[in-house]
């Protein structure tokens, strides 16, 4: 290695059956279950104290030795991460609850959480070798991978349903990814590149189908851990569609225990769905362990437009093993959180984002959080993205107005 990373990734292991493999060859799913694999790493290794990051750079990519790229020339990077933690008073007055603060993921490069799991993932393809990278997408995650692909020299292809936000669409275009739509849901888009991958070279990066994408969002974790001074917070409230921050971070909780970073103590995980794709909800409330496919999914926050996920076990068994719970809520209710959120804070959220606001209010008014709770909202997305989510008509003053000689 020319530039090492001071990585400490030991072996890839199947987070079901228990199934070890070599990192440094290019794995998707389990060969023997079809479960997903999870980096491990040699933490006994790390020589790394939360003081050292005092001075590193505000990025993920602080985090190197927990992550998995060996090399650090093929480090793929646009300056994801370490994304603002924002108090939010205004908020936590008018809900009766002493301390609400908003991870704003939003702020991150291609405006949403995508940007930190396709920087890992593209990363660690090109340093195994790949030459092209694809993968099926609800919107965001495929503007993040064309971008991140471009930055990396390899070539895209981005498959998506139709009815994805417009923005996303040019994202991907733009940055230069073989780029189509499909009349179907995430699923179908993931069928085509399957179907697909082989004879155009393909790495398939779906969410949790290979094991990388996964360690991005991880650094959620660690950044929320340092943010409140190695302290992590009474409650996260998740917008959940396939589920690898909220994993992620479940993950990188126990990375940090093991290195003697934080204790034994966990939020609360909450999923939070829209009422029209509501798997996760339906399996937690049944007390089920996997999702089955949502049929006729339908809900405008894209992102929560996902009927069936890969790591649902592992989504659900974070929750359960938290004591948390999993919330759906309406289109009404996210539009009307987006307006609050927005005219209360001035963050402009995601409909996902907007969602863990709306889903607050419920727990809040059934006692499940209450004022002494800290609570964290995830905002995974920039508002500025969705522009038809929330109708928005400013009032037009005509050119013979006579509020030009008045006033407004």
């Amino acid at each position: 290695m020319a530039n090492p990373t001071g990585s400490t990734l030991s072996h890839l292991e199947c987070t079901a059956c228990g199934r070890t493999c070599d990192a440094d060859e290019l794995h998707r799913l389990c060969a023997d279950c079809g479960k997903v694999l999870y980096p491990r790493y040699d933490l006994a290794k790390v020589a790394l104290s939360p003081s050292d990051l005092l001075g590193r750079e505000p990025s993920m990519w602080r985090y190197r030795e927990v992550l998995p790229i060996r090399d650090a020339d093929h480090v793929v990077s646009l300056g994801e991460g370490f994304t603002p933690l924002l108090p939010a008073p205004r908020l936590s007055a008018r809900l009766g609850l002493g301390d609400v603060r908003i991870k704003d993921e939003g702020q991150n490069p291609t405006g949403s959480f995508k940007a930190r799991g396709m920087s890992a993932a593209v990363s660690r393809a090109r340093e195994l070798g790949a030459k092209a990278v694809a993968a099926p997408s609800a919107g965001n995650a495929g503007g993040a991978l064309a971008a991140y692909a471009a930055r990396a020299g390899l070539a895209a292809g981005v498959v998506m349903p139709e009815d994805c936000p417009r923005i996303n669409q040019v994202e991907a275009v733009v940055s230069g990814a073989d780029t189509w739509l499909v009349d179907g849901l995430i699923d179908d888009a993931g069928r085509l590149v399957r179907t697909t991958s082989e004879a155009r070279g393909w790495f398939d990066v779906s969410t949790l189908k290979e094991p990388y994408r996964v360690e991005g969002k991880k650094t959620l974790g660690y950044e929320l851990a340092e943010q409140l001074g190695w302290e992590l917070p009474d409650v996260v409230i998740y917008p959940t569609g396939g589920g690898t921050g909220l994993v992620g971070m479940w993950k990188a909780f126990a990375e940090m225990t093991e290195l003697g970073w934080i204790g034994e103590k966990r939020p609360r995980m909450v999923v939070v769905q829209a009422e029209g794709c509501a798997p996760l909800v339906r399996a937690h409330d049944r007390g089920e362990r996997h999702a089955p496919r949502w049929e006729d999914a339908a809900t405008d926050a894209s992102g929560l437009r996902v009927p069936v996920a890969v790591g649902d076990y592992l989504i659900l068994d974070a929750v359960r093993d938290s004591g948390g719970t999993a919330v759906s809520v309406s289109e009404d209710e996210m539009r009307e959180a987006t307006r609050e959120l927005a005219a209360a804070e001035g963050i402009y959220p995601a409909p996902e984002g907007a969602a863990t606001l709306a889903a607050l209010r419920r727990l809040r008014d059934t006692g499940l959080v209450t004022e002494s709770d800290r609570v964290v909202l995830f905002n995974t997305g920039a508002g500025q993205k969705y522009p038809d989510f929330v109708p928005a008509s400013p009032e037009f003053v005509p050119a013979d107005s006579p509020a030009w000689a008045s006033g407004l």
